[in-house]
């Protein structure tokens, strides 16, 4: 009989707490801060698939989470989809999109790579602010529905369906670092132009890597206006947003699965605890200057400060 990895038996654990969570906890604060922490928990582990695993920094992570947002926005608008199909759609969307832009820009490497993604976020901005069936500047509205299955209220239920989602990002991400895919990815992140010689097919990789990319930010996106219940593009496409994408991965360790989800728990619970203490304005700041001290000082992350004591262990 095969043996159950540990890594699926926590995964049950987390679901069971999760719904112990929504029935005993009444408090909508609570549900309202863990939706928060634990989508940006799934930005954090998509965008580390191009930018960790494959080395490619993307700045336009906003502009991936902004579309699938908008996605779920116009369609719900258009046919009232339910959540679930709303969900799957914006990860189509966003998935062939970043098939698409990748094809354009993968070619290009380092900086000139991180302004490209950069100046997408910017093209799918105007976009949207000239959209006027989305609300164009003006923003758009979302009403709740009345549904949320045998949750007692809306919120409780979202932060349900980010949980799971946030799981799966996890799951495939921990599939893509162990797996022969994964390798390929590290070869192209440590040494492109070895890896291209050693017969590595590049393209198809980092193709496959920002297709990934773009379906979890796309995922993440989907439920966003159901949560806020007005979107504008002003809020959606927040450069914030991009800058917490990139600063937890890199706080945790972008080498390891693991390291997004330690950075994201660790950045993500401390902002909401500064948040409702101090100001949401320190927010900002905060990251900064912890994402400054940890490129100075440790830029392998958490992670990376672990392995580095426990090799010195004797």
């Amino acid at each position: 009989m095969k043996k159950i990895s540990p890594f699926w038996i926590v995964v049950v654990a987390v679901i069971i707490a999760g719904l112990v969570f929504t029935s005993t906890v009444k408090n909508e604060y609570y549900f309202n801060a863990a939706y928060v922490v634990l989508q940006a928990l799934l930005m954090a582990v998509a965008w580390n698939v191009l930018g960790g695993f494959t080395g490619y920094v993307n700045f336009g992570s906003a502009g991936f989470f902004a579309v699938g947002a908008y996605t779920a926005i116009a369609l719900d608008k258009a046919f009232g989809l339910p959540l679930p199909l709303l969900i799957l759609a914006s990860g189509t969307v966003c998935g062939l999109i970043g098939l698409a832009l990748g094809y354009l820009t993968l070619r290009l490497k380092g900086v000139y790579f991180a302004i490209a993604t950069l100046a997408m976020a910017i093209v799918f901005e105007t976009l949207v602010v000239n959209w006027a069936y989305v609300g164009g500047a003006k923003g758009a509205y979302i009403l709740t529905p009345d549904s949320h299955l045998w949750f007692d209220s809306y919120i409780q239920m979202l932060f349900m369906v980010m949980l799971l989602l946030a799981l799966a990002a996890i799951a495939v991400s921990r599939y893509l670092n162990s797996s022969r895919l994964g390798r390929g990815l590290a070869a192209i992140r440590d040494d492109e132009v070895a890896a291209e010689c050693a017969g590595v097919p590049t393209l198809r990789l980092k193709l496959i890597s920002a297709t990934v990319m773009g379906v979890m930010m796309g995922v993440a996106g989907a439920p966003y206006p159901f949560f806020v219940t007005f979107v504008d593009p002003v809020s959606a496409f927040n450069l914030f947003i991009a800058v917490n994408s990139i600063a937890m991965p890199m706080i945790g360790g972008t080498a390891h699965w693991i390291g997004p989800v330690i950075g994201a728990l660790l950045v993500g619970s401390l902002q909401e605890i500064i948040t409702v203490t101090v100001s949401s304005e320190l927010n900002i700041l905060f990251v900064g200057l912890m994402l400054v001290g940890f490129i100075t000082l440790a830029p392998q992350g958490i992670v990376g400060l672990v392995r580095k004591f426990r090799g010195r262990k004797p």
